[in-house]
């Protein structure tokens, strides 16, 4: 009889066994960035609301997956969950690079607004391919990153520009800057070797690359406020059970409103950080303020005139708000 009892509680511990399940998540950035401290907030809240039947495993700085990568790796089932930039998807649909469009979205406010217009449309597109999106945060806006104050565009003719997207790409070449693409883990090397010589990017990453040790000024353009997004391949979370389906829903909830919170805060700390180790903060000139919205309404006929029918949905919903 105690033989029986101990082979009983033996199988009823390996079903349990069985019933959990890990999911491996990659991410792109390292584990001090705001959006790696959300992800893991969103992976200890489903672990708990599940009673640790799904764990999410997070793999952070690319060192699952290459950014590049990520999102194909959950398409195809590689892996069930991952995070990567949203605009890097923009050469599949213009609509998943609007929160890039240079001046389209500059504040926080309208950041949301776009979002709420983009979403539903993200969602079906995303769809076709068996993916389901759980939630986006934005970086703070983007501001500008040089050795000397800018003034006017022309002073950014000739640089060489870092570009991580194809808005950006785009924005640096009517600059006439020269766009070369970087990620953000790879930036002081890529100062320090003169492979770039200026960039666009939020305080947060300035101020996690340590940008006081190749650049001294630091211009507040607030030129868009780009998102993270994270997706769910669809099938591995119809296989989920309706209380962990549930829980994961919940959790993305509360990441995406806690993330926008975490953004807006690190707006503030990190050019604080950048100001602390002698980098010189500065508000563009009207004269560099209006070139750059010159360009941004350059860019925005192209996109205009290059846009799905999906992505022109988006951009009037947006601006009718």
């Amino acid at each position: 009889m105690r033989h029986f009892a101990i082979t009983l509680a033996a199988a009823i511990g390996l079903a349990g066994a069985v019933q959990a399940q890990t999911w491996d998540m990659p991410t792109p950035y390292g584990d001090t960035t705001f959006h790696t401290v959300n992800i893991r907030d969103f992976a200890k809240d489903v672990a708990t609301a599940t009673d640790g039947k799904l764990e999410i495993s997070v793999h952070s700085a690319g060192s699952l997956f290459p950014h590049s990568e990520i999102k194909n790796a959950v398409r195809s089932g590689q892996v069930p969950i991952g995070e990567f930039f949203l605009s890097t998807l923009a050469n599949e649909d213009l609509t998943f690079g609007m929160d890039s469009q240079p001046f389209l979205a500059t504040s926080y406010a309208q950041a949301q607004k776009l979002w709420d217009a983009q979403k539903p449309v993200i969602t079906e597109l995303l769809a076709k391919q068996g993916l389901m999106p759980l939630f986006s945060v934005p970086w703070p806006a983007q501001g500008l990153y040089t050795n000397g104050e800018i003034k006017t565009v022309d002073d950014l003719a000739g640089l060489r520009f870092r570009a991580y997207n194809p808005a950006l790409e785009q924005f640096a070449m009517l600059a006439k800057a020269a766009p070369v693409q970087v990620e953000a883990s790879d930036i002081a090397q890529a100062f320090t070797t003169g492979q770039v010589q200026a960039m666009i990017t939020s305080p947060s990453t300035g101020a996690n690359s340590k940008a006081w040790d190749f650049v001294d000024t630091y211009t507040q353009i607030d030129a868009w406020l780009p998102k993270n997004i994270v997706v769910v391949n669809k099938r591995a979370f119809d296989r989920l059970s309706a209380d962990e389906q549930k829980a994961v829903m919940e959790a993305a909830a509360k990441a995406e409103t806690r993330g926008w919170e975490m953004s807006k805060k690190e707006a503030a700390e990190k050019t604080a950080e950048m100001k602390e180790n002698g980098m010189k903060i500065v508000a563009p000139s009207p004269e560099l303020e209006a070139g750059l919205k010159k360009i941004g309404a350059e860019m925005l006929t192209t996109w205009e005139a290059q846009a799905s029918p999906e992505a022109l949905k988006v951009l009037k919903a947006y601006q009718a708000n």
